[in-house]
């Protein structure tokens, strides 16, 4: 009897080492892959076009009769190729032509017989015009504010002598040395270019200026509480919108012994603002002062420092299937029987959006019910019977986990027409700051964070707006000083193509004595 015993705990605990086994074999096998992925191929989660239709009649094999002809019905739509545009870039490639608003120099070469006889010998017939791009050194130029004194000639008559002199100009930072084109280079070579500030004491001495680097971050530290204004305008209009897309990144900060991890967060408000937010750190607090007053729909990942914000009913979640889509495609290798299952059904509703992106939102609401909701129930109806069958802590497991959890956001977006399908749009504008680390790898203290996030915010609107930004921060920098701050939204990247336009500012921006020296860059 106790012989028996042995050998059934034996089993057991050999069932236990072949289960530890294969999944360090799956392990390894997904940290293969990646490092392919990384060497050698693209990181788009796209599936070969061939493998769809197979997939698909998978999960349709799996349901009863109802519901597979509501998918195959939905299927047929969402693959009909009249209807599902194809990606396109967003930019031509090749040689693209010269823009007319560059500044232009003719030179004219002649015939050595004409230079030699004159023109008066010679008709002219014609001419053939060719142009090429040359580069000019980047110029710096001082503006010498001379404020001549007068007295009047018959100050006699006068019981007390008046002394007349002309007002000082008005600049972004009372007293400082930089006028508004120059502190705006310093922010888009810093945050747009990615430059780091070592870097740009180089490059302002190759043009013959020698600034410190603590001379730069004393000016953005200052003209940060210049554009606080705004950003809080900003923030306060996007909080207005119905729904926000939001994510976070880490960042190195500078420590006395060593470096901590502080975290950058972005707010998008689609088609309005993106702003980003320092937080010293990644907690459910942090999350709080980020969103502080918000009430509607949150488009985020899954992170349990959001957990606590729906508990109320006021901030509601949506979860991502971008997101969702990416535990399949990392279990492409260790199962990809059932991760090409999982991947062409979510691949099936991103064909869908991509038909309703410029649609109003009840005919979204209409098509969704109709054409998403029987794929994201069959889905639901191959996870829950798939969630027994797999192996533990798989890449398969843990997408199926992941879809199964987060069930009620993912479907969130069959509700309302204003929500989107995916927190893309986040993701691409963190993409800013995840390229500026790589560069200017830390910054030096939690204010530097808090200076970085405001002008970012900027400069991420303005891309947003197809804004070039050193023009706008210059006008910006000339307007905000004297500008009534109930109105401050008016110059937001979202409004600043009709406000550049209205006379009041045309007559303010032409009266500023330091941006007419760089009119010819705007």
């Amino acid at each position: 009897m106790s012989g028996a015993v042995d050998i059934e705990k034996r089993l057991d605990a050999l069932e236990k080492d072949v289960a530890h086994y294969k999944r360090l074999y799956l392990e390894a096998l997904e940290r293969c892959r990646k490092l392919e992925l990384g060497l050698f191929s693209s990181k788009s989660e796209h599936l070969p076009a061939s493998d769809s239709q197979l997939a698909l009649s998978v999960l349709g094999m799996m349901l009863d009769g109802k519901a597979k002809r509501d998918l195959e019905a939905a299927l047929t739509d969402a693959t009909d190729e009249q209807k599902i545009p194809e990606h396109t870039r967003r930019k031509p490639t090749g040689r693209k032509p010269i823009a007319d608003d560059l500044p232009r120099v003719e030179i004219k070469i002649l015939p050595p017989e004409v230079e030699q006889h004159g023109l008066d010998a010679f008709e002219k017939i014609g001419e053939e015009i060719s142009e090429t791009i040359e580069r000019r050194p980047a110029s710096l130029v001082i503006a010498r504010v001379i404020r001549p004194k007068f007295v009047r000639k018959d100050r006699a008559r006068h019981a007390a002598t008046e002394v007349l002199i002309g007002e000082v100009p008005e600049l972004p930072i009372p007293r400082g040395l930089a006028g508004p084109g120059m502190l705006a280079d310093t922010i888009v070579k810093r945050w747009q270019d990615h430059i780091p500030l070592n870097r740009m004491e180089d490059i302002y001495a190759r043009e013959g200026l020698d600034l410190a680097r603590s001379t730069i971050c004393g000016w953005h530290f200052e003209l940060k509480d210049l554009v606080q204004p705004l950003i809080a305008a900003m923030r306060e209009d996007a909080f207005k919108q119905p729904y926000i897309c939001t994510d976070s990144t880490g960042v190195l900060v500078q420590d006395k012994d060593k470096c901590r991890t502080g975290h950058f967060w972005v707010l998008v408000a689609p088609a309005r603002h993106v702003l980003f937010e320092y937080t010293a750190n990644h907690s459910a607090t942090a999350v709080d002062d980020v969103l502080a007053g918000y009430k509607g729909y949150i488009v985020a990942d899954a992170h349990v420092v959001y957990d606590h914000l729906y508990k109320s009913g006021e901030i509601v979640e949506v979860n991502c299937w971008a997101h969702c889509r990416r535990y399949f495609f990392k279990a492409l290798t260790s199962d990809p029987e059932r991760a090409r299952v999982a991947l062409d059904a979510i691949g099936a509703l991103f064909r869908i959006e991509r038909t309703l992106a410029d649609s109003p939102r009840k005919k979204k609401e209409a098509i969704r019910q109709k054409r998403s909701k029987p794929i994201v129930s069959s889905f639901y109806s191959w996870c829950d019977a798939e969630a027994s069958k797999v192996l533990d802590s798989t890449p398969i497991s843990d997408g199926i986990r992941y879809a199964r959890n987060q069930r009620v956001g993912l479907s969130r977006f069959l509700e309302d027409g204003r929500l989107p399908i995916h927190n893309n749009m986040s993701e691409l504008a963190l993409r800013r700051e995840a390229v500026g680390r790589k560069n200017w790898l830390f910054v030096g203290n939690d204010e530097g964070g808090a200076v970085n996030a405001a002008f970012t915010s900027l400069l991420a609107s303005c891309a947003l707006h197809e804004i070039e930004p050193w023009s706008y921060l210059r006008d910006l920098f000339c307007l905000l000083p004297q500008w009534p701050e109930h109105r401050v939204l008016e110059l937001a990247p979202v409004e600043w193509s009709v406000t550049r336009e209205r006379d009041d500012v045309r007559v303010l921006l032409d009266a500023n004595r330091f941006r007419q020296l760089t009119l010819d860059r705007g």
